[in-house]
């Protein structure tokens, strides 16, 4: 084999290795040929032409961010720290290579400026409360903003706030007094039904007066069947009003 065919082989093993490439059923390339983009391939084998042609890889899986704890005053002057995650993909290739310089670095900047205005706009009680409106309003934001960098914003959730301790053991404060406040109120409403079934019982006693000697009878029954030293027997007076009669005679 002459030194000429070697050379011809190296060169064309070297052709084939900066020409072909393979990409994954995610992947999609953006080709550029001599600065102008000129079409989007993939999935598989796709050949590029070696010094002319240039490729960007884009991963059009469902990209997971990681939103870092934000500084957060909100609008009743409460400082605390807010973080979140955000889940968005590449629906358009060649906008997020073109239109943008970094998807991944200006989707994350954008996070971290649009949580600490939406959060800062609203209540530390709406925060605490009202978390998958807040979720919503992000993720509308976000996805309006991304979408002319081919970006679809599908999900963003606020994981974690941080708040001060004085504000802890406010909250916990407020908490203790309004499970105090509602023992109250279903105390109060239970004494209010028990006087009611009382003055319905007394009503319907004083139309029937035996009912009231039956339940000094059980009264009577209750105290016997309890061992103490001591018992003290209630007596009607009407059991003494013959004898008052007698006497007044």
């Amino acid at each position: 084999m002459s030194v000429a065919v070697i050379v011809i082989v190296v060169l064309v093993v070297m052709f084939l290795a900066s020409a072909i490439r393979i990409l994954n059923e995610y992947e999609r390339a953006v080709i550029f040929r001599l600065g102008r983009i000129i079409d989007q391939k993939g999935p598989g084998l796709i050949i590029l032409i070696p010094v002319i042609d240039k490729m960007v890889k884009v991963d059009m899986r469902t990209i997971t961010l990681d939103v870092p704890p934000q500084d957060v005053i909100t609008r009743d002057n409460v400082s605390i720290k807010v973080n979140a995650v955000v889940y968005f993909r590449v629906m358009d290739a060649n906008s997020a290579v073109i239109d943008v310089e970094n998807y991944l670095y200006a989707t994350s900047q954008l996070a971290q400026t649009t949580l600490r205005s939406v959060c800062g706009q609203v209540e530390l009680d709406e925060i605490l409360s009202k978390r998958e409106k807040i979720n919503l309003h992000l993720q509308e934001i976000l996805d309006r903003s991304t979408d002319s960098w081919g970006i679809k914003v599908s999900l963003v959730e606020v994981k974690q706030i941080d708040l001060p301790e004085e504000m802890k053991r406010a909250i916990a404060k407020q908490a203790e007094a309004e499970r105090e406040r509602r023992a109250k109120v279903i105390n109060a409403e239970g004494e209010f039904q028990a006087a009611q079934k009382l003055i319905e019982a007394a009503a319907l006693m004083e139309t029937q007066p035996m009912s009231l000697q039956l339940r000094y009878l059980q009264t009577l029954n209750q105290i016997a069947s309890e061992n103490n030293s001591t018992t003290l027997f209630p007596i009607p007076i009407d059991l003494f009003k013959p004898f008052l009669k007698l006497a007044e005679k």
